[in-house]
């Protein structure tokens, strides 16, 4: 054999070796911006570059509010050009009826900004600094509680609205560390090896407590036969022509998972037994995708696990994800004072 095959065959199977590397990483090591949250109870991320590339959701114009266009111009930053991706960090708060409500929020923006802009900008709405390991961490005021906030990177937001400062300083902290693709909460390492391979955005923990109610789980006014505190793994991924939705309920035993898929079977009977009579009588040209969208769902027990899975068309996507007036997308709100403040 002659050398130069001998080179060839090695730089191919170099090549191949680094696929699967590169292939196994993407699989066990979560996103940075997951990697920077601290511990919580559930953990939500979204990359939106391909939710942009499929909607283009960012070439939509947007009626803005004076608040939210102010933002913008000392800013230069366009939210729905200019974030890439978004993790969410949810904590369980002790007291439910306190200025932080049921839950608090920690949470990583990776995008194009203007660093010295936003630190003016920042500074301006601000009520103290704090620096901590080289960072400038920015207090701001909305209704009762502190929202802090802090620029990781040229490229990395962080921010959190828990009462104590440990949050922020935990994401500062692991930003110094994030050069290890293996870093991140107990939770991430716990359950990110179940999110599947490609997914665009997905939650892992107890992703039901924003909407817990009463000590269960309700989505648009329907109570889900759930505690809140039921553990999920979720998932979007894109395929031809749709966005494909798996939710897994981590049961203690096969039991309680075969219970929970025929309690919440029961409930996607029902829905997909009422649509067609909502559809025809709302009489929306997007009713049709809204029958595909329902009719595929689709729910079953597999092991300790009940397993929704779905169909999202593309087309109601759009619609899902068309921008809406300023009033309720303002990136920037007005705390009591009148001062304008990140939204939490």
């Amino acid at each position: 054999m002659r050398k130069r095959t001998r080179y060839s065959l090695l730089l191919m199977l170099a090549l191949v070796a680094a696929l699967i590397v590169a292939v196994w990483l993407r699989k066990t090591a979560p996103p940075e911006a997951a990697r920077l949250l601290p511990e919580s109870d559930a953990i939500l991320y979204v990359n939106l570059r391909p939710l942009r590339a499929a909607t283009h959701f960012d070439r939509s114009a947007v009626a803005r509010s004076p608040d939210y266009q102010h933002f913008v111009d000392a800013t230069g930053i366009v939210p729905e050009r200019d974030l890439d991706a978004a993790a969410f960090a949810l904590h369980r708060m002790d007291d439910p009826n306190g200025p932080n409500g049921p839950v608090a929020y920690s949470e990583v923006f990776e995008g194009r900004f203007d660093g010295a802009r936003l630190a003016r900008y920042l500074r301006g709405i601000a009520t103290s600094e704090e620096d901590y390991a080289g960072h400038t961490v920015f207090a701001i005021p909305i209704e009762g509680r502190q929202l802090r906030i802090a620029q990781l990177g040229y490229d990395t937001i962080a921010a959190s609205n828990m009462p104590t400062p440990e949050q922020i300083h935990a994401m500062l902290d692991r930003y110094r560390a994030s050069a290890s693709p293996f870093a991140g909460s107990s939770l991430l390492a716990a359950r990110y090896r179940d999110v599947p391979l490609l997914s665009s955005a997905w939650g892992i923990g107890h992703v039901g407590l924003p909407f817990s109610e009463r000590g269960r789980i309700t989505v648009f006014g329907l109570q889900l036969p759930l505690p809140e505190d039921t553990t999920f793994v979720a998932s979007l991924r894109y395929g031809v022509g749709a966005l494909h939705l798996r939710v897994e309920q981590i049961a203690p035993t096969e039991e309680e998972a075969a219970q929970s898929a025929e309690a919440l079977g029961n409930l996607v009977h029902l829905v997909q037994a009422i649509q067609p009579k909502v559809s025809a009588q709302a009489d929306k040209p997007d009713a049709a995708a809204v029958r595909e969208f329902t009719s595929s769902l689709k729910i079953e027990p597999h092991k300790d696990r009940a397993v929704l899975t779905a169909s999202l068309p593309l087309e109601l996507l759009k619609k899902l994800v068309a921008p809406v007036n300023a009033a309720s997308s303002e990136p920037f709100a007005s705390d009591k004072s009148g001062a304008n403040a990140p939204a939490p």
